[in-house]
């Protein structure tokens, strides 16, 4: 049955493995997201808040997706296992820095199965991850931004920090 499944989907195995280790990746940025958005609520920083609870509905948006795309493209998507995250933070700044590596690593990883596309010809889905690499680009130019913002304005200023924080925007996409 697997070869008769495998012989109705476009998607090769290699590729859908990746795709199914990205699901999982962006199920972990959602939830990474999430305790980043209670600490923030935890220590009164509320634009915070609502920037990290947004960025976790959008990662699960990025994850769930993928998950579509490979149930339409007859492969099998999987249901990720999501470890434990770390709900503590040191400061404001190691919210955004783990929030700027968590980033860094989902580029990264995009990245690498663009190669895996390529080295099996799957066009389709290459296509499909140009979307991603627009949106990684946007995701880690507003977690630089808000760590030079953080480095700019002095922490006794911390709730003029937070409403500016959570206003940052990409708007210089160069491909469009």
């Amino acid at each position: 049955m697997k070869d008769l499944a495998r012989l109705r989907s476009s998607v090769k195995e290699s590729v859908e493995l990746a795709l199914n280790q990205q699901i999982q990746m962006e199920m972990i940025s959602s939830s990474k997201y999430l305790a980043m958005a209670g600490w923030c609520d935890r220590n009164g920083l509320d634009h915070c808040a609502g920037f990290f609870y947004n960025q976790s509905e959008e990662e699960r948006k990025h994850g769930m997706k993928l998950f579509h795309y490979l149930c339409d493209q007859g492969g099998t998507a999987f249901s990720p296992e999501i470890p434990a995250v770390s709900q503590e933070f040191d400061t404001l700044r190691s919210v955004f820095e783990g929030a700027l590596d968590q980033e860094i690593a989902v580029t990264d990883s995009i990245n690498r199965i663009i190669g895996i596309c390529r080295r099996e010809g799957d066009y389709a889905t290459e296509e499909l991850l140009k979307w991603y690499v627009k949106e990684q680009m946007e995701e880690e130019y507003i977690a630089r931004r808000c760590l030079e913002l953080i480095d700019q304005i002095p922490s006794d200023q911390i709730y003029y920090l937070d409403k500016k924080l959570a206003s940052v925007t990409y708007d210089g996409n160069p491909f469009e």
